[in-house]
């Protein structure tokens, strides 16, 4: 029976604690929002009164101002002279003017609001009704220096004899004006000092609800509490072997940690040895540099002292550069510096510059380095072979064009050699003939002219030999095949040996001028080759063809030779060159097979999209 009676007095006090800490809860709900709401209402009544007295104060000060330009207004129309100079009098005007604008502006937006003078709407109807009363001195003032300022832009030098009903108007009623503005301005001051008032008594209340609320927190919520705070801790002492087990899983956490925090001293080692970093203060002094990088830097635990910079390089202009890098920085930079260490050793560094910034830190940044000096010397020997290989190309282009040079004058000396010898000689015999004829010598003229006939035969064949040398018709009239094929038939005839022209796919595409006469001289140089260095009897021109691919092969029976002996020997492999410049050119390509002996094979491949 005892049991089930501490069990419905427990049950009890489970239910009076639930509904003793919701009423609590509610009651201190209540205080907070109480005192909050005080708080705001406070606040926003202030805010208010600050934003009203910013406007009363800017009101004070432009309805003041008015005053002081109406003062200035009247000081510079009667510092106007007749014996003024002409600039001085265009200064003079510039003023009234420049017065003048301002103070009819200001006049305006203390009645209407301004934004640009942050003035707002009048609505007192006190204060309207005294500018009622102003305006008629204001609107004479504002006429007359108008009209002042309209005769003084018609002539600037106008005699004040001119002008003087305008500035007496001004003086007229310029002293009322400052009076009346006077009242307007102490009407604006006693308007701001009742809104004080106001607000000081509006802060007393909230003031006294303020503490109101804090008593009646104290007495019903404060006390309270502090009564279930003393049970609570009654209820403490219950808790004490909990506690000690808690402790004792503290303690074997604890433990953890240590062997936690071994594993990261090694981590740490390892970093320390196989990293170059150092990190600084917001000084820029250094704090910590691994082992590696006070290796690299040659460098004792007890150097470590002083600015980054002056411990990584002995350089001043380097120092200066590195001091600008990492001082002040507020992002990652990443780059490449040069350095030279305590040895005068030069090292290519590539440096990350962090800036660390948490300000718990005694640390402010953090240097990362890698050593790159090896890839930069590999850099700049790479350069330097690239350097050589392009000096190497440009003297091969000088050889080249130079033998190109040469060779064209060699074939200008044949045309002119060939044009002397056979055309020459012909036209020459020709013109004796023709001087020799006697028309009283029917016999002999008949003879004569039947010479003239077969030397003119000659004459005409020779022509077109020189000319098909030079450029043959059938390469611009039918193309390519047809040129080659007329080629290897004139060969033949002229050297009596077998040149033979093979077009396996009649071939007859029509290419652009250029890539045919180039094609032309290859074919025409290999042939030459084959006839005049390899004392070749057999030679065989063929031409084959794809959609995408034109393929032409010069065989040949002839001595043959060794391909890489004539690329080395550049004075005898000038022929082989030309034709790989021109086959180059068309961004084709051109296979050589040789042996000594065993004839030649020349094969020219051209990609036909591209031409």
């Amino acid at each position: 029976m005892k049991f089930d009676l501490s069990v419905n007095e427990n049950l009890k006090n489970t239910v009076l604690d639930s509904y003793l800490f919701q009423k609590l809860r509610r009651l201190y709900l209540f205080a907070f929002l109480a005192i909050t709401l005080s708080i705001i209402i406070s606040q926003i009544l202030i805010q208010q009164h600050i934003n009203s007295q910013l406007n009363d104060s800017r009101i004070i000060n432009i309805a003041g101002r008015q005053r002081m330009l109406s003062q200035k207004l009247t000081k510079s129309v009667l510092l106007l002279n007749n014996n003024d100079e002409f600039e001085e009098r265009k200064k003079k005007i510039t003023t009234i003017r420049k017065t003048f604008d301002i103070w009819v502006k200001s006049h305006h937006g203390l009645q209407k609001g301004d934004e640009n003078l942050e003035l707002p709407i009048e609505k007192n109807n006190d204060i309207l009704v005294m500018f009622n009363e102003i305006d008629e001195n204001f609107e004479s003032m504002r006429v007359a220096v108008s009209e002042l300022l309209n005769k003084l832009n018609s002539d600037p030098k106008i005699v004040l004899s001119n002008i003087s009903k305008e500035i007496n108007a001004i003086l007229v009623n310029e002293n009322d004006f400052l009076l009346k503005m006077d009242n307007i301005v102490f009407k604006h001051d006693e308007i701001s000092k009742s809104k004080v008032k106001k607000l000081k008594f509006l802060e007393i209340l909230l003031l006294g609800i303020a503490l109101l609320i804090l008593a009646v927190e104290i007495l019903f919520l404060f006390r309270p509490i502090s009564i279930k705070i003393r049970d609570t801790i009654k209820d403490l002492s219950s808790t004490k072997q909990e506690a000690l087990f808690k402790a004792q899983q503290l303690e074997e956490m604890y433990i953890s940690k240590e062997e936690s925090l071994e594993e990261l001293q090694e981590l740490n080692y390892a970093i320390d040895n196989a990293a170059l970093f150092v990190s600084s203060n917001s000084e820029g002094s250094a704090m910590y540099m691994s082992k590696k990088f006070q290796k690299l830097l040659e460098l004792t635990p007890g150097q470590i002292k002083g600015a980054v910079e002056e411990l990584i390089t002995k350089d001043t202009g380097q120092q200066i550069y590195l001091k600008d890098l990492i001082q002040n920085r507020r992002k990652i930079w990443t780059g490449e510096v040069e350095i030279i260490t305590k040895s005068s050793a030069n090292i290519w560094l590539e440096m990350s510059v962090i800036p660390l910034n948490n300000v718990s830190l005694k640390q402010k940044t953090l240097i990362l380095c890698s050593n790159i000096t090896k890839r930069k010397s590999n850099e700049i020997e790479l350069k330097k072979i690239s350097k050589e290989k392009y000096n190497e190309k440009i003297q091969s282009q000088k050889i080249l064009t130079s033998k190109i040079i040469e060779a064209q004058e060699e074939e200008r000396k044949r045309i002119a050699k060939d044009i002397h010898d056979g055309i020459g000689q012909m036209l020459t015999a020709l013109k004796f003939n023709i001087e020799s004829i006697n028309i009283d010598n029917i016999n002999t003229s008949i003879k004569k002219i039947e010479n003239l006939k077969v030397l003119s035969k000659e004459l005409i064949q020779g022509v077109r030999m020189a000319t098909f040398n030079l450029t043959p018709p059938e390469l611009t009239d039918h193309g390519i095949a047809s040129a080659i094929q007329t080629l290897t038939a004139q060969l033949a005839k002229l050297t009596g040996k077998n040149i033979l022209f093979e077009n396996g796919t009649n071939f007859n595409i029509r290419l652009d001028s250029l890539t045919e006469t180039n094609l032309y001289r290859i074919t025409q140089e290999a042939v030459n080759n084959a006839i005049k260095y390899a004392n070749s009897n057999y030679i065989l021109v063929a031409i084959k063809h794809s959609d995408d691919l034109l393929s032409i092969t010069i065989n040949d029976d002839g001595l043959g030779f060794d391909v890489e002996q004539i690329k080395k020997n550049k004075s005898k492999g000038m022929g082989l060159l030309f034709m790989q410049e021109r086959i180059s050119y068309l961004d084709g390509r051109i296979f050589i097979n040789s042996e000594p002996k065993k004839g030649t094979r020349i094969t020219i491949n051209l990609n036909l999209a591209n031409s």
